[in-house]
């Protein structure tokens, strides 16, 4: 008897192995998109930011929604602010369609009091969708 009880757990394992597998597999893909954004930002490219994002995206901020062609304006000025160093870690990743439902943490470096450099950081949310050439971003917004 035990024999067959290792074997079914054997078999619920083996069941459970390719949707662990899909789960990291997006969570990896969103991170590399992540990743991506980062470097676009920390190298102030905001071209290659903006296209990051679908037409129709829409980054909702604490001051408004930006759509598309103000998308890079509002990174650009946060830049020249002295926002920096911005850092994302992905925590999850959900498909659903053609679209990646995405939430981690951010991090960066801004002004704080007295004109030194101070660590923000918080939660994120990007809705992604599969494009020909890999995921843009549909939503992006944060706290």
């Amino acid at each position: 008897m035990p024999r067959m009880y290792g074997l079914s757990a054997l078999v619920f394992a083996a069941a459970l192995m390719p949707g662990l597998c899909r789960a990291d597999a997006l969570e990896a893909d969103a991170q590399s998109a992540a990743t991506k954004w980062d470097e676009a930002y920390n190298r102030n490219d905001m071209d290659a930011l903006g296209k990051l994002y679908t037409p129709d995206a829409l980054v909702v901020t604490k001051g408004g929604t930006q759509t598309r062609d103000g998308i890079p304006k509002f990174f650009s000025g946060l830049k020249a602010k002295g926002w920096d160093d911005h850092k994302t870690t992905v925590k999850t990743a959900v498909a659903k369609d053609k679209l990646l439902i995405v939430s981690g943490r951010w991090q960066m470096t801004g002004p704080g009091d007295g004109g030194a450099k101070k660590t923000f950081e918080g939660n994120w949310v990007n809705v992604l969708e599969r494009q020909p050439d890999g995921w843009r971003t549909v939503l992006h917004t944060w706290n």
